[in-house]
């Protein structure tokens, strides 16, 4: 496996700059990855395969999921490119790379696993901030259009908000100057979590099954459900942070509620 990943970079650092690769090839993962995780999620709404799994009843319509598309596809090229590349200068300053030798597994879980926790910490309390009167009414409201979310509304947002909140992203690789397939992995992980947490269904397979105190979509889409003065659950992937500062009370009550059978779904 490692002489098979060692094979491909060379590959990659071989046909391409370290800036090609930090930003065209950034750029084309992350699009990769979240298009094709999360488009499978407006079929299953529209067809109404899966409907057993689906949190919400209710469905989103065509016109407002290709509203969705065509506003990300925007956003995209237009603030997380430029973004990308304006911030460059800045990660290579902080050490990033693109050369060999690769890090080792122990290296990439450990800043991983850092970058998750730096990230909980720092989205909970923007994110937090965002659910203010002004704030939420002239940025964060923009995310809240699709009360009931499916995969590809995890990133649609303000442009502010994508700068605003995207801060928590990358402000662990920032500090710690990875390698570039960190990055990625990073990425990677981010995505398909953020994809996951508004995908709108919760499976027997879903993560919140099996991690205690990760949060996913059931616990995601309530915060999507109710009004930004009392919606709670403003964590990114686990749930610790809104446990601590008491902001998952109503949603804790409403699932001990939905568990004694006193109510059905929404």
């Amino acid at each position: 496996m490692a002489s098979l990943v060692d094979s491909g970079w060379q590959y990659l650092v071989t046909h391409f700059s370290d800036f090609q690769l930090s930003c065209i090839g950034s750029f084309l993962l992350h699009e990769s990855v979240f298009f094709l995780s999360g488009l499978p999620f407006i079929y299953l709404e529209r067809a109404g395969f899966l409907s057993k799994y689906k949190i919400q009843t209710k469905n989103n319509t065509p016109e407002a999921q290709g509203k969705c598309i065509t506003r990300l596809l925007l956003y995209h090229f237009c603030v997380n490119l430029p973004l990308m590349i304006a911030s460059y200068p800045v990660f290579r300053a902080m050490g990033m790379r693109s050369s060999f030798p690769l890090p080792s597994w122990k290296e990439v879980t450990a800043q991983i696993l850092f970058y998750f926790i730096i990230e909980d910490f720092v989205f909970y309390w923007g994110h937090r901030i965002l659910h203010t009167k002004w704030l939420y009414k002239n940025v964060h409201s923009v995310h809240h259009e699709y009360a009931t979310p499916f995969g590809l509304t995890s990133e649609y947002a303000h442009p502010a908000e994508i700068l605003f909140l995207g801060f928590a992203t990358i402000v662990g690789p920032a500090l710690t100057g990875p390698h570039l397939i960190t990055l990625w992995l990073w990425m990677v992980l981010r995505v398909l979590e953020t994809v996951e947490a508004h995908c709108g269904y919760h499976f027997p397979w879903s993560l919140s099954n099996f991690l205690p105190l990760y949060g996913g979509s059931d616990f995601h889409d309530y915060h999507h459900r109710l009004l930004y003065t009392k919606s709670g659950n403003y964590s990114s992937t686990f749930v610790y942070m809104d446990w601590i500062f008491g902001t998952d009370k109503g949603y804790r009550r409403l699932k001990t509620l939905k568990e004694n059978g006193d109510i059905k779904q929404t």
